[in-house]
């Protein structure tokens, strides 16, 4: 019937899986670049992504429908190229939202009970307490903005400790566990309640850049940033400016506007900021929750239905 190709490297029951929902497909399993460009100019579906899609499967008389790619984030997509083929695009949204959601809960207890700053008193072998009561998370504010499946997850674990939550999405529709949701033209409105801000923003030509100047002045004086989003969302000068003057109390970061994060960035010798190497999403689950999405989708293709999950919007470009 059609070619389905396969980039990511995927056990024997992954790859069954993927065969039983298309029976009369044929499959093709390899990396891009081992790959006979006549293998990818004859794809009809692609799991996956790479620049070689663009060069081969992306020409006029390639078979190309549908792309499914392996990450959540589809900023690096060729958006005009995939439109104008008409080729339908989606991505692995969720699959992070339990690893998300638990590096995101460890970011906010290292910093409200001392535990980062008692891991370097350990490297030091000193016996040194806090010099003021530690505070809980049990009350406090959580801004969760960027409210899909990582923030739904968040909302519910946080809810769980007590927390009061307020969301921020484009569409401002209300989600369980979330007390207060708004829509993003009022941002900095809700940027103001929060004890903690948590960045889950993808990255669009609306969001790059998003927390300037004016929106870390917005913050509540000593609130602590979260990011786990995309780096480009932030002005880095500006959230250096707000560390420095103490409107953002502390930042854990796993993102940054470069990276891998310069070995010279004065954020790494900041006291009130955290650092991971882009780990967020880092999970041993990936893979077979990847296959879930892709295989809903395969039966809902092969059945001539539309794709249930996670079809990328053009106009919004996620």
């Amino acid at each position: 019937m059609g070619k389905i190709v396969c980039f990511p490297s995927l056990s024997e029951e992954q790859q069954q899986r993927i065969q039983n929902a298309a029976p009369e497909y044929t499959l093709k399993f390899g990396k891009a670049k081992e790959l006979d460009p006549a293998e990818l100019k004859e794809a009809e579906i692609i799991l996956g992504w790479s620049p070689l899609v663009t060069e081969h499967a992306l020409k006029q008389d390639s078979l190309l429908k549908w792309v499914q790619v392996w990450s959540a984030g589809v900023d690096n997509l060729p958006f005009a190229d995939l439109q104008q083929k008409n080729v339908q695009v989606t991505s692995a949204n969720g699959v992070h939202a339990i690893p998300i959601t638990e590096i995101i809960l460890g970011m906010m207890l290292s910093h409200s009970r001392w535990l980062r700053q008692a891991m370097l008193h350990q490297q030091q072998s000193e016996w040194k307490a806090p010099a003021k009561p530690l505070p809980e998370l049990h009350g406090k504010t959580a801004v969760i903005v960027g409210v899909g499946e990582i923030g739904t997850e968040t909302a519910r674990i946080l809810k769980a400790l007590g927390m009061h939550t307020i969301g921020v999405r484009r569409s401002g529709k209300d989600v369980p566990n979330v007390d207060q949701m708004y829509d993003m033209t009022d941002l900095h409105e809700a940027l103001n309640q929060g004890d903690y801000v948590i960045n889950i923003l993808p990255l669009t030509d609306e969001t790059k850049h998003i927390y300037d100047q004016t929106a870390f002045e917005q913050f509540r004086s000593g609130a602590c940033f979260v990011n786990v989003g995309r780096g480009p969302s932030v002005k880095t000068e500006a959230l250096l400016n707000a560390l420095q003057n103490g409107q953002v109390a502390f930042a854990a970061l796993d993102v940054f506007e470069e990276e891998p994060l310069p070995a010279d960035h004065p954020l790494w010798g900041m006291e009130n900021v955290l650092i991971t190497p882009h780990i967020a999403g880092s999970t041993e689950q990936y893979a077979d929750r990847a296959v879930d999405i892709f295989v809903k989708n395969l039966e809902a293709y092969v059945a001539g239905d539309t794709l249930p999950v996670n079809l990328v919007d053009y106009s919004h470009k996620y």
